[in-house]
């Protein structure tokens, strides 16, 4: 039997990693990154070739020379070229002709590690339409002959029946998930409608793949996340209450991690996701602070943070695993900034504290008695706030009343007692 399973058990594809440096980004960092994405999807990495050019090749991405050495020196010795860039469907055809290598790109990597790691049917769904972007303009038919369109000597036939039904079965499913996906939203939408109602305050957990979001998140509320020392390992949202020194519990939200020149295609599939940080009360961004991209990592989710939105929101930027630093190293300057490790627990008790201090001061426990000549404004603090209790007194209208301290302000004439 144990003979069998290794029989079956099938031996990881063998890659090469091809990049350009064109002195746009630190080329050398993204083929890292390269190899750590290719070793999350199960393949193994034999060889990685970076080529300095001013730009991409534009029929074949690489030049011919290095697709010739690359033919030469790894010819029968590897399964796949996986380029660190998105090619259009016509390089990768050029490059797999000249090198008879199966050839995948940096966007359809990412896409075939997030299909392997979705487990939610709604992050079935944002896969799916990812993939089904990225793979609509890229239909080809089967082979060169059923993509011709046209009259003429070899363009008669099929092709152009084959290639349209391809395409509207596509276009079919994209809308059939987009509308799935808009109820998932409705609902999301909702569930945050209820707790700013209910004063239920957040706090998202936002920041690159791999820099311990979801470990952060088991040791801070016993969530029982998967954690693994893989990209993306981690894919589903998860909520769950914390609560904080002084009682105040807020809801820590988990988000999918982020990544150097993530596929557009996946942002605006996990969107809905992302966008539980604009809405937060509170941004807790996670840093692997043992990584030499730190500063680049900052930078990125930063960057998503404001194209989000979220800018306005306060931030706790959190460098995690600094368990494997000096004492004295130095970080990135961040303002409202902790050193912690999720692991080992150190920093917990001053990351609790910041965002303890971070959250807005908002809302206030108030006491409010309305005269009967004056009822009006009771509908006006039910919509707003979390009613404990109303009572109908001699004197009027009591409520006890989780309130916004806008409305406190606005109906200060009728406040019996106050949260100081």
């Amino acid at each position: 039997m144990e003979l069998i399973e290794l029989q079956e058990k099938q031996a990881p594809e063998r890659a090469v990693l091809c990049g350009l440096d064109t002195g746009t980004y630190d080329a050398e960092e993204s083929i890292r990154e390269l190899r750590e994405l290719t070793r999350t999807a199960g393949a193994e990495v034999i060889a990685t070739v970076i080529q300095p050019r001013p730009s991409p090749d534009a029929a074949t991405y690489l030049g011919p020379g290095k697709l010739d050495e690359l033919r030469h020196f790894y010819g029968g010795n590897a399964d796949l070229l996986i380029i660190d860039d998105e090619v259009s469907p016509s390089q990768q055809r050029n490059i797999e002709d000249f090198t008879g290598f199966r050839v995948v790109d940096r966007t359809t990597l990412i896409l075939d590690i997030f299909a392997q790691r979705a487990r939610t049917r709604e992050g079935k769904l944002q896969v799916e339409l990812a993939q089904l972007s990225y793979r609509l303009p890229r239909i080809g038919g089967q082979g060169h002959a059923l993509s011709r369109l046209g009259g003429g000597i070899g363009t008669r036939g099929p092709g152009e029946s084959k290639l349209e039904s391809d395409r509207r079965h596509i276009m079919r499913r994209m809308n059939a998930i987009r509308r799935e996906l808009k109820g998932v939203e409705k609902r999301r939408t909702y569930a945050r409608q209820r707790r700013d109602k209910t004063g239920v305050e957040t706090a998202v957990l936002i920041g690159y793949t791999n820099a311990g979001k979801s470990t952060l998140m088991n040791t801070l509320t016993d969530a029982g996340v998967l954690t693994e020392d893989k990209l993306f390992a981690t894919l589903d949202p998860t909520s769950r209450g914390l609560r904080l020194p002084s009682g105040r519990t807020v809801m820590l939200i988990d988000t999918v991690g982020l990544i150097r020149r993530l596929p557009h295609e996946l942002v605006d599939a996990f969107h809905s996701t992302l966008e539980e940080a604009a809405s937060a009360d509170v941004i807790l961004n996670v840093v692997d602070a043992s990584s030499p991209a730190c500063e680049e990592h900052i930078r990125v989710t930063e960057q998503l943070l404001t194209e989000l939105g979220a800018s306005e929101v306060p931030v706790v930027t959190i460098f995690n695993k600094c368990d494997r630093l000096t004492a004295d190293e130095p970080l990135p300057s961040r303002p409202n900034s902790v050193r912690i490790s999720a692991r080992s627990g150190l920093g917990l008790a001053a990351l609790e504290q910041a965002i303890e201090d971070a959250l807005p001061r908002d809302r206030v426990h108030c006491i409010y008695l309305f005269p009967y000549s004056d009822l009006s404004p009771a509908a006006d603090i039910r919509s707003d706030g979390t009613v404990y209790s109303e009572e109908y007194t001699d004197a009027g209208l009591r409520m006890d009343v989780l309130s916004s301290i806008r409305m406190a302000g606005k109906y200060e004439e009728f406040l019996v007692e106050r949260e100081v």
